[in-house]
C-alpha cells in the first residue's frame, strides 16, 4: 500500500520561505502533486509533478514563488514555497497519482 508523509510547515514572516517535502513508499506512482486550503477559500491545486520525466505544472497563482523538485532515490519530492504572503496561509497537502493517496496536510501561517 502507498503511503505519503508530508513535512514542512510553520509559522514564518511575509517575504520568507518555506518547504515541504513529501517522501513516498510501499509501491510505485507517476505523479506527485500538491493542493492547498487557504482558510475561508477554495481548495486550490498549485503544483504537480511527473515522476518519470519530471514535468512540472504551476498554478498562475504561485507561477515565480514555489518550485517543485524531485529526489528519485529518495521517493521524495518537495515544493519550495518563496516569498510567502499572509494570502498562501492554509493547510497544504501532497498526493499521489492526482489524489489517489493524500498526505496529512501540514499547516502554514504567514503573519508578521
Amino acid at each position: 500500500q502507498v503511503q505519503l508523509v508530508q513535512s514542512g510547515g510553520g509559522v514564518v514572516q511575509p517575504g520568507e520561505a518555506l518547504r515541504l517535502s513529501c517522501s513516498a513508499s510501499g509501491g510505485p506512482f507517476s505523479t506527485m502533486g500538491w493542493l492547498r486550503m487557504p482558510l475561508g477559500k477554495e481548495r486550490e491545486v498549485v503544483a504537480r509533478l511527473k515522476w518519470n520525466d519530471d514535468h512540472k505544472w504551476y498554478a498562475d497563482s504561485v507561477k515565480g514563488r514555489f518550485t517543485v523538485s524531485r529526489d528519485t532515490g529518495e521517493n521524495t519530492g518537495h515544493l519550495q514555497r518563496t516569498n510567502l504572503t499572509p494570502d498562501d496561509t492554509g493547510n497544504y497537502y501532497c498526493n499521489l497519482n492526482d489524489g489517489v493517496v493524500f498526505g496529512k496536510g501540514t499547516l502554514v501561517v504567514v503573519s508578521s
